[in-house]
C-alpha cells in the first residue's frame, strides 16, 4: 500500500469514509428511491442551518429580489433538496457504469460540439454549478471524449474517491491552477471541461454584472482561446424529478472571445444567468459567487470574516 493510501487509512478519516460509504451504496438504490432520500438529506441540510443555509439565502435574495420572502425560502429549501440529490448522482458518476442511464438523457447540440471539435483547434466546454454537475460531465463523456479541470478537495478522502472517479471516466483531470497543461490540451485538439462561474478572486478575474451585481469573473477562458482559436461551447444541464431524466444543451458562442476581456466577461455571465433562470432552484447557490466584491464589503457577513481570518478554510 502506497504511503499516501495508508495516510488515508488514519482513523481521523474514518468518518469521510463511512459518509463515501453511505454514499456508495445510497447510489445503488433504485432511482427513485435515490431522489428521495436525497430530497431527504437536503431537507434535514436546510433544517440544521448552518453557513451554507446563510449563503444560499444571501445569494436568492441578492439575484431574486422581486421574490418575496416566502418565494425565496421556497428556492432556498428546493436548491437543498436539489444539493441532496446532486450528492448521490455525484456518487453514482463517480462509482458506477452510465452507460445503463443512456435512455434517460437528452442532449441538445452535440453536433455543434462534434463540429467545434473537428476544427483542430480545440474547445473551451463552459460549464456551471448546477447540482447535476457530475452525472451530466459522466453522461456525456458516454458520448465523446474530454478533458475536465478539477479543483482539490481539502478533504482528502472526498478528494480520492472523487478524483479516481473522474479519472474513470474523462480522458485528463487536470488541477486548475495548472493552466500551461491547459492551453497544452487544447493546442493539441481537445475539449477542455471548466467552470466558468467561480470566484477566483482579484487576481484572476475582472468584475462584470451578474444578475444586476457585480462579480469577479474569470478571464482565463477567453484569453485561452483566444491564444488557441479555440471554440467555446456552453453547457448548461438540468434534472427532470418526475420522468427522472436528464437534458443537456450545448451550444456555441459565436464570435467569442472578442478580445476585449470586460465585453467578453459580460457576456458569459450573461449567457449563463439565462441559463440559470430556467431552473433557478437547481442552481448551486452554496457557493459564495459574490464573495469577492469590488468595494471589498462582506456580503456573507460571519462567514465571509471568518474566511478572512483563516484563508485556506472552506471551498469557494
Amino acid at each position: 500500500m502506497s504511503p499516501r493510501n495508508l495516510r488515508l487509512a488514519a482513523p481521523w478519516h474514518w468518518p469521510s469514509w463511512a459518509l463515501v460509504g453511505a454514499a456508495w451504496l445510497g447510489c445503488r438504490l433504485p432511482l427513485r428511491w435515490q431522489f428521495a432520500l436525497g430530497r431527504r438529506l437536503g431537507r434535514f441540510a436546510f433544517q440544521a442551518g448552518g453557513r451554507r443555509r446563510a449563503i444560499t439565502e444571501t445569494n436568492i435574495a441578492l439575484c431574486f429580489p422581486e421574490l418575496d420572502a416566502a418565494a425565496r425560502a421556497a428556492m432556498a429549501r428546493s436548491t437543498f433538496e436539489g444539493v441532496g440529490v446532486g450528492l448521490l448522482e455525484a456518487a453514482y458518476a463517480w462509482s458506477r457504469p452510465t452507460a445503463r442511464l443512456a435512455g434517460r438523457i437528452e442532449i441538445h447540440g452535440l453536433s455543434a460540439l462534434r463540429e467545434a471539435q473537428a476544427e483542430g483547434r480545440g474547445v473551451l466546454l463552459a460549464g456551471m454549478h448546477f447540482a447535476t454537475l457530475d452525472i451530466a460531465g459522466a453522461l456525456l463523456a458516454e458520448q465523446i471524449d474530454f478533458d475536465v479541470i478539477y479543483r482539490h478537495n481539502r478533504n482528502a478522502v472526498i478528494d480520492w474517491a472523487m478524483r479516481r472517479g473522474r479519472e474513470r471516466r474523462y480522458q485528463a483531470v487536470i488541477e486548475r491552477s495548472d493552466m500551461r497543461r491547459v492551453a497544452r490540451r487544447l493546442k493539441q485538439g481537445h475539449i477542455v471541461w471548466y467552470a466558468a462561474d467561480q470566484d477566483f478572486g482579484r487576481r484572476h478575474s475582472i468584475f462584470a454584472p451578474f444578475f444586476g451585481h457585480p462579480a469577479a469573473t474569470i478571464t482565463a477562458g477567453a484569453r485561452l482561446a483566444r491564444m488557441h482559436g479555440s471554440a467555446v461551447v456552453l453547457m448548461s444541464h438540468l434534472r427532470d424529478e418526475a420522468r427522472q431524466t436528464w437534458s443537456l444543451r450545448l451550444r456555441r458562442l459565436p464570435d467569442y472571445p472578442s478580445g476585449d476581456d470586460a465585453a467578453d466577461a459580460a457576456r458569459m455571465n450573461q449567457a449563463i444567468e439565462a441559463e440559470i433562470r430556467c431552473r433557478p432552484d437547481q442552481y448551486l447557490w452554496l457557493h459564495r459567487r459574490f464573495k469577492t466584491h469590488p468595494e471589498g464589503k462582506a456580503l456573507y457577513g460571519r462567514a465571509q470574516r471568518r474566511r478572512k481570518r483563516r484563508p485556506n478554510a472552506g471551498a469557494g
